[in-house]
């Protein structure tokens, strides 16, 4: 408070200086004068949780340079196209960092296939994922046959596959 009382101040003595023949108005005074915007991308329409997010849900926003979110967002629209929605976004707000998520190919619990690959033999059984997983992440996955818990990545078709890779 006390930090921008003393700008606005030092900006009326600098203003009125200049007002009264004490001098050009300094160059720095004058570009701080200058407002200055930042672009956002922001949804068009309501986005709900679990929504795949399209190039045409956005738009870009200008935001004053004083613009401050309640946390971070995200400032390019290639960040959030192809990503899904953790929690409902609202038309016209920047996107928090956090409110999207990389799609899943894999949920928790639910049947998956599991293949294991190696100089030609290939072995697919069925597990239970353990955790939610998206392209190329490393997750845990019980064997329903064995019981047993695998490492495995999954896959772009959403099949994990185990093994040496």
């Amino acid at each position: 408070m006390a930090r921008t009382l003393l700008a606005r101040c030092l900006l009326l003595s600098l203003l009125a200086g200049a007002a009264h023949g004490f001098g050009p108005l300094p160059a720095l005074a004058a570009e701080g004068m200058a407002a200055t915007e930042i672009m956002l991308p922001v949804p068009t329409v309501t986005i709900y949780p679990g929504d795949t997010i399209k190039d045409s849900m956005l738009r870009m926003q200008a935001y004053p340079s004083t613009f401050r979110a309640r946390s971070a967002v995200i400032d390019a629209p290639a960040a959030i196209a192809g990503r899904q929605a953790r929690r409902m976004l609202l038309p016209g707000e920047p996107v928090p960092v956090n409110a999207v998520d990389d799609p899943r190919l894999v949920s928790r619990g639910a049947p998956t296939q599991m293949i294991f690959e190696e100089n030609g033999l290939v072995i697919t059984t069925v597990g239970a994922p353990l955790q939610n997983g998206g392209l190329g992440e490393t997750i845990r996955v019980r064997n329903t046959d064995t019981n047993r818990i695998v490492l495995g990545t999954v896959m772009a078709d959403g099949r994990i596959r185990i093994g040496a890779q």
